[in-house]
């Protein structure tokens, strides 16, 4: 039999969320400053409402039930959702407003001053937290850890960071389209040859780590044409790839997409840029969408529809 809402103390829901991510009844009654009895007692109350144990007790904590697993997410965007209705503004510039981004490094810094300027003009007393784009980002953002993710995602049909292959629960707006382009010291000694595969190949490569993979679109067009590059040096991001490319004595070259010559020109590194040499149809298979990625169920926060109107207004113009 259908049971109501009414019939639930919804008090109870912040307990079950909190067991669901600590997995233990002890650690779940320190954050709600309660004793683990009368978190043992609200869970007695869920158990009795749910008709369903929610938890089996392991050597290792805390086991969901296939119910409780089921309802995990939807409880996140239960207490999120509250938790925007409790934090709505009374006025235009609330106290203590928290801005959480994560974004690729160097795409985020070139504009994060005029970004930080904005945030404070408009919220004075506003926290700005920005973490790295990484694996874990999009997971994040359906946490309620992260406002926006700001980052490249991929169009080669085999790739697995298509934007069709985002979460339902993930809205988008793609900002501009770049293509990768090859970096070299201005010395380099490709310079000094034709510029073709061939020159492109034959030296050692920087390559970054794309959603913990060291291989990302560039190598799936050279696999379909039976080739590879030499991976010499792997490293977190772009600004760390043109960093290195830039110094000098050595051979390197690095791929970042063509909007990193504002960020070179910002630091002064050394860098010329050439074109990847492959034909028309291979370099669409390459172009990088960069994107606004945000959850669903912040599409009408005003907070959010904020911030994501303020990057596009200062990366409208970015290529």
């Amino acid at each position: 039999m259908k049971k109501s809402i009414t019939s639930l103390d919804l008090n109870l829901l912040l307990c079950l969320q909190l067991l669901a991510q600590e997995r233990s009844v002890t650690k779940a009654a320190k954050r709600m400053s309660v004793t683990p009895s009368a978190v043992s007692k609200s869970l007695a109350k869920l158990r009795a409402w749910f008709d369903d144990p929610l938890f089996i007790n392991t050597p290792l904590g805390l086991t969901p039930t296939p119910l409780m697993v089921s309802i995990e997410q939807d409880l996140a965007d239960w207490m999120q959702m509250g938790k925007q209705i409790l934090d709505k503004p009374h006025n235009e510039t609330p106290e203590g407003l928290k801005f959480e981004l994560a974004a690729e490094s160097p795409l985020m810094m070139l504009k994060f001053n005029a970004l930080s300027q904005q945030i404070y003009q408009r919220y004075p007393q506003a926290s700005i937290k920005v973490r790295n784009w990484d694996y874990d980002s999009l997971d994040a953002i359906t946490r309620g850890e992260v406002d926006i993710r700001f980052t490249g995602r991929e169009t080669h049909p085999r790739s697995r960071e298509l934007l069709s292959a985002l979460p339902l629960s993930i809205d988008f707006e793609v900002l501009f389209t770049d293509l990768p382009w090859v970096w070299l010291r201005e010395d380099h000694p490709a310079l000094r040859e034709e510029w073709n595969l061939e020159t492109f190949l034959r030296y050692p490569h920087i390559s970054i780590c794309w959603e913990q993979s060291d291989t990302w679109a560039l190598d799936n067009v050279l696999q379909e044409l039976g080739r590879e590059r030499t991976i010499a040096l792997s490293l977190p991001g772009f600004e760390q790839s043109l960093f290195m490319a830039a110094q000098p004595d050595h051979s390197l070259i690095a791929t970042a997409p063509l909007y990193c010559q504002h960020y070179n020109q910002q630091h002064h590194l050394p860098l010329v840029a050439r074109p990847l040499p492959f034909d028309e149809s291979q370099r669409e298979k390459l172009m990088v969408p960069f994107t606004l990625l945000w959850h669903k169920r912040n599409s009408h926060n005003p907070k959010i529809v904020w911030l994501k109107e303020t990057i596009k207004s200062l990366y409208r113009n970015i290529k």
